[in-house]
């Protein structure tokens, strides 16, 4: 039988917020672990696609210190696979728009070695201040 998790009220205010904001409805997810299998930047994540799902799932706001929200590469094979058509992209971005809209930056644009600014791709600089800067 499966065990009951009861959560407290932060926890339960927390799951509501990255539900809103991610459109997703989290408690589908059953931890079956495939999007985890699927991913392509596994590798370098310090939590899985799915351990980040089930920390959102209970409401441990300690996901919003993991690197996997940012090394989600939005490439939807975690969507295309989860039997529940969950994106889990679109969690990892609202975790990351709930950090950044604690004005916590990723990337810090004063710090970026000028000599790195001038060769860097344009595109590729706007891409991360979106993605990484509130």
């Amino acid at each position: 039988m499966p065990k009951t998790i009861v959560l407290d009220k932060k926890s339960v205010n927390f799951l509501k917020k990255i539900t809103e904001l991610s459109g997703e409805i989290i408690t589908l997810c059953d931890q079956c672990g495939t999007c985890s299998g699927g991913c392509p930047v596994i590798e370098d994540m310090d939590i899985t696609p799915s351990q980040l799902m089930r920390m959102v799932l209970i409401g441990d706001q300690t996901v919003l210190q993991s690197k996997t929200m940012w090394l989600c590469a939005t490439c939807n094979t975690c969507t295309v696979r989860c039997p529940r058509g969950l994106d889990v992209s679109k969690v990892a971005e609202a975790l990351r728009q709930t950090t950044l809209r604690q004005s916590i930056d990723k990337v810090k644009i004063d710090e970026i070695p000028k000599e790195e600014l001038a060769e860097l791709p344009q595109i590729a600089l706007v891409a991360a201040f979106r993605k990484l800067t509130s």
